[in-house]
């Protein structure tokens, strides 16, 4: 969802075309105040502020920012730009957005399997020294095949070689 800030006369034509190229619902706060409320409220993917609205209320500026989340910020002059530019910078902005955290859980699933990859490595030599304790019981004995099995599995989810 798409948080448009602004007091633009046609704002009902501007919520339409955003909601037009990012296929995402449009949601319109008309001053700061009602943005505030709209951000405590739902969870937004972009927010789009008039600088306008931002400088004639430059005291609820620092709240919006507290309360913007993970949502992308998209700056537009709304006197001077089209609603095409708009369309397009919002557009631009929320792809770019993607791209970061495709690339951010990218890095977080590879040091995740760094720091697997030894535990695992760990649990398998643990196992194949406790399974090669003489009159180990047989309880234990297959108790440790199911935990060795599982470490395997783990190993080959992880991409770690054998």
């Amino acid at each position: 969802m798409i948080l448009l800030i602004t007091s633009l006369a046609k704002v009902q034509d501007c919520a339409k075309a955003l909601q037009e190229v990012t296929g995402e619902p449009v949601q319109v706060a008309a001053n700061l105040r009602e943005a505030i409320a709209q951000l405590e409220a739902h969870e937004f993917s972009a927010v789009v502020l008039d600088q306008l609205l931002l400088d004639a209320e430059p005291d609820d500026v620092e709240t919006i920012f507290k309360h913007v989340g993970t949502a992308v910020p998209v700056y537009s002059n709304f006197a001077i730009s089209g609603i095409e530019r708009v369309s397009r910078e919002l557009h631009s902005a929320l792809h770019r957005r993607k791209r970061e955290l495709q690339r951010a859980r990218q890095e977080v699933e590879q040091d995740l399997r760094s720091q697997l990859r030894g535990t695992v490595t760990a649990l398998l030599l643990s196992c194949e020294i406790a399974l090669g304790v003489p009159d180990l019981p047989l309880l234990a004995e297959t108790k440790m095949r199911a935990v060795d099995a599982l470490a395997k599995e783990m190993r080959t989810k992880l991409g770690v070689p054998a």
